[in-house]
């Protein structure tokens, strides 16, 4: 897979609106995928210190030179997730990506993953995707995007730490 805005288009995401949109962007509550895109072709800028909202006291925070260690050039995807419905049903992805928008807006929410483009200086500019899928497949879409992108650019998607 190509690694672009379009080339996702293709594969079947929606919606690329940035996180401030979310909350009246018409996301689906369904499980899926979701990737967050920077949209500059500049090189990034960091922030010393995220935005980002302290979870169960934890600063949100890395040092630059992990930044700037776990950035991909010429890669305009800064993180691939997930959002399964949960034992409920009722998660999805338009409650897991609400939690990922407050999270970089600064409340207390537990959405750790994918933390470091809060410290992306243009991080307001970022834009969000996601793709509807039944639940037991979103952990898998997931797993094989992220080898499809390890195997294309030798590491993970800047933001995606482990797992």
């Amino acid at each position: 897979m190509k690694w672009t805005q379009d080339a996702l288009i293709d594969a079947g995401f929606a919606g690329f609106v940035r996180f401030s949109e979310l909350p009246t962007a018409q996301v689906p509550t369904d499980p899926g995928v979701y990737v967050v895109i920077r949209v500059a072709k500049t090189d990034p800028e960091f922030l010393q210190k995220s935005p980002a909202g302290w979870f169960k006291g934890k600063d949100p925070s890395v040092p630059v030179s992990t930044l700037e260690t776990a950035w991909v050039p010429n890669s305009p995807v800064v993180y691939l997730g997930k959002a399964n419905g949960g034992a409920t049903g009722r998660r999805g992805l338009r409650k897991r990506l609400d939690e990922y928008r407050r999270h970089g807006a600064g409340e207390p929410v537990g959405h750790w993953g994918g933390r470091y483009i809060w410290q992306l200086a243009d991080n307001e500019e970022l834009v969000v995707g996601w793709k509807p899928t039944a639940d037991t497949d979103a952990r898998a879409l997931e797993r094989q995007m992220i080898a499809e992108f390890s195997s294309n650019h030798a590491k993970r998607p800047f933001a995606n730490l482990t797992g």
